[in-house]
């Protein structure tokens, strides 16, 4: 953060519950300090049935806007004046916008990974993606994949009722055709990615207590030419990625993912792009 705050800064801040585990004050304001903007980003903790009280308190304090997590990401939706078409469609925000008082909703999470595909040399338009998980963050995905011009979308979900809604909703509202598969069968899944370019994992299979997990049981489903991306940064390898790497497949964890939605953020409140290589170095994720 600058060492100085004046008359003129700008708050930015997220609202969640529990908040002190973000590393985005820290990223954010890194930014802040390298390209001497006039801006201070702070984490606020908000307890349940106090999130009316504090966007009305951030709209009529002037900040510029503020990022959004759980909780509230689909909570804080009834208290902004406009959502974005990612953000409708996902009923999630991430990002909030103060545009002359008029607070609009984005959702960041879906277009960071598209591009950190992007910077990987891979475009979803025109091509066919499977995707595993129906969470908060694959909707996003998914939604963005579509929005983007993805040819068709395999997506695979322990949940039927989920995993159908989003196919059903993907139907209904893209040009992207998109199927839904049960998580757990394994020749349909082999067969969908027969003829995909890019297999996603969305889900925590691979983190955590499920570090040592893998949805591939056989690392031979994997064809040799698909891009396989997981979500997970942490860590840097999941048992996917180094199934896929066995297998000779291009891979991509979920570092981009959270550098970008951060900057797609940044670039709205502050018109300015954020400095990618300097808050990977400070955040100390590697890719």
């Amino acid at each position: 953060m600058k060492s100085q705050i004046s008359g003129t800064t700008q708050l930015i801040g997220i609202v969640a519950n529990p908040i002190r585990h973000s590393i985005s004050p820290k990223m954010h304001n890194a930014a802040f300090e390298k390209l001497q903007l006039d801006y201070a980003y702070l984490a606020f903790e908000v307890e349940e049935g106090q999130l009316a009280e504090a966007v009305a308190g951030l709209r009529a304090l002037g900040a510029r806007g503020f990022n959004v997590s759980m909780p509230y990401k689909s909570k804080v939706i009834p208290y902004l004046d406009e959502l974005s078409p990612a953000a409708t469609l996902c009923q999630a925000v991430n990002t909030v916008v103060n545009e002359a008082g008029k607070l609009v909703g984005h959702m960041t999470d879906g277009s960071g990974l598209m591009q950190a595909l992007i910077d990987e040399g891979f475009e979803v338009s025109g091509k066919k993606i499977t995707i595993v998980g129906c969470g908060g963050a694959g909707k996003a995905i998914q939604i963005q994949a579509a929005l983007d011009g993805a040819r068709e979308l395999a997506i695979f979900n322990r949940s039927v009722a989920r995993g159908q809604e989003m196919a059903d909703l993907i139907n209904r509202h893209t040009s992207t055709k998109a199927t839904f598969y049960p998580l757990g069968d394994e020749a349909l899944l082999k067969e969908q990615l027969a003829t995909s370019d890019l297999l996603i994992n969305a889900t925590n299979i691979g983190m955590g207590e499920l570090k040592d997990q893998s949805f591939i049981r056989d690392s031979s489903l994997l064809p040799r030419d698909l891009f396989v991306c997981d979500i997970i940064y942490n860590p840097a390898k999941t048992k996917l990625l180094q199934q896929a790497e066995e297998r000779g497949c291009r891979i991509m964890n979920g570092v981009g993912m959270i550098i970008y939605q951060g900057a797609e953020a940044f670039k709205k409140w502050t018109h300015h792009e954020m400095p990618i290589e300097e808050i990977k170095n400070v955040l100390n994720l590697k890719g």
